[in-house]
């Protein structure tokens, strides 16, 4: 326990320093194996560990998920999504801030990055909205919370990522997103109205388009719908594994981008050669993020922190409602990637230990979906918070004129609103699972 303690207090303060967080956890897991069990057991590890990494067949859905969001966003589906939700939408007070979270939705079921989605669609909807008069805390904040559905909403690479190193089934976790990324649509929706309704100068209605209008643009966005419907069908009627399913999806997205006639061969490049460092970097980190977790592993912090938590005799719904109230916490300091891969390794054998199974009556394997849908979460509301808020930085260099406090202001309402969503996920487990427990 104590070499554990003082690996996480030597690993925040490399993070602190920005040493890029592979290269932190690399070097404290390689180090701290090579204190416990000599310099050449530690080289001995690093080799299997990153020859295991590069060879694993489940982590081929990573680069095939990038690469699909990659020709999705080339093909610039997000301005048709943006046109169609704004023309039904649009006329309304808070209506084009209410087409900008309805469209981040529509985007994010086939991106899978929420800084991907951001950056977009503040490009597509910050135009309008500001030619209408809203309020840029208004604008802005509705991008940046819409934008955080790109993890959720499925194919999701932080899904992935805990998939994997949680041995959690990928299509349940992907099913499982369904119904939280419904409910933050309608929520984030109500912010828009809540602040509407208090200041109606902060958003104006728009144009009213005709019905024939608003069939014609709706026609526009049947890509998007097909692939997701291609993906999350062919996974949940059990048609193909999500391996195959992202194949399939950047196959689709791929000859869609063509269709459009939005893929150059300069662009095809751009596109393959942005797959491939997204790839890499995530790579990087799942290696340094398996060396960590072997050092916690042998040191016996997971036994320990079980036993700890066990004797204590708490309420294991005490015991999630302090893991969500701790990530709140971590969401100030830390970026998302970072409070996923450090946190999981800790936390997944404790809650897996607290009887969840029994108290919900379902297998323990939808207990871990249910968990994995919570972490994913509270890393969105973390990409909200100040002071990192990664959505905030996102919109603040796409959006220069606009100050980082005015974002912040911005994203109040959201956080309210996500803050009651994730109340509403813990209370009622069954909105995660339901889906996915009927999954053949």
């Amino acid at each position: 326990m104590t070499i554990s303690l003082i690996a996480f207090v030597v690993l925040l303060a490399l993070c602190f320093l920005r040493v890029p967080i592979a290269f932190a956890m690399g070097l404290v897991g390689f180090a701290g194996f090579a204190s416990i069990r000599g310099l050449d057991a530690a080289f001995s590890q690093l080799a299997q560990t990153t020859f295991a990494t590069g060879i694993n067949y489940e982590l081929s859905v990573l680069p095939l998920f990038v690469l699909m969001g990659n020709f999705i966003t080339s093909a610039r589906l997000s301005e048709d999504l943006y046109s169609a939700a704004n023309a039904f939408l649009g006329h309304r007070r808070g209506g084009l801030a209410m087409a900008t979270v309805v469209a981040c939705g529509g985007f994010a079921s086939v991106c899978g990055s929420s800084l991907a989605t951001a950056a977009t669609m503040a490009k597509v909807a910050m135009p309008s909205m500001r030619r209408f008069g809203y309020a840029d805390s208004l604008a802005a904040g509705s991008i940046a919370a819409g934008g955080t559905l790109g993890i959720l909403i499925p194919p999701s690479v932080l899904m992935v990522i805990y998939g994997i190193m949680t041995q959690t089934n990928i299509g349940h976790l992907f099913v499982a997103g369904i119904v939280p990324g419904v409910l933050a649509v309608f929520l984030y929706t109500m912010a828009v109205q809540w602040v509407v309704r208090r200041n109606p100068a902060a958003g104006p209605p728009g144009q009213r388009t005709s019905w024939r209008d608003r069939l014609r643009l709706l026609a526009g966005v049947w890509g998007v719908v097909a692939l997701f419907l291609l993906v999350m069908v062919g996974i949940y009627g059990g048609i193909f594994t999500p391996t195959e399913a992202a194949g399939i999806g950047a196959a689709g997205a791929f000859l869609f981008a063509l269709y459009r006639r939005q893929l150059s061969w300069r662009k095809l490049y751009r596109v393959l050669l942005e797959s491939a460092v997204t790839t890499a970097m995530l790579f990087m980190v799942l290696i340094g993020a398996y060396l960590f977790s072997d050092l916690l592993n042998f040191a016996g912090f997971g036994e320990g922190l079980v036993s700890f938590v066990t004797g204590l005799d708490v309420n294991r719904w005490g015991v999630i409602i302090a893991i969500m109230i701790i990530y709140l916490f971590l969401g100030c300091v830390l970026e998302s990637l970072s409070m996923v891969l450090l946190t999981v390794p800790v936390l997944f054998p404790l809650v897996g230990s607290l009887g969840f199974d029994q108290a919900l009556g379902v297998p323990q394997s939808m207990v871990n979906v249910w968990f994995g849908i919570l972490i994913v979460v509270m890393v969105e509301i973390s990409l909200l918070t100040p002071p990192v808020g990664l959505n905030v930085f996102v919109l603040r260099s796409v959006l220069p004129d606009v100050s980082t406090g005015t974002i912040f202001r911005g994203v109040v309402p959201f956080y309210i609103l996500d803050l009651l969503r994730i109340s509403i996920l813990v209370g009622l487990p069954i909105l995660s699972i339901w889906l996915p427990s009927h999954m053949k």
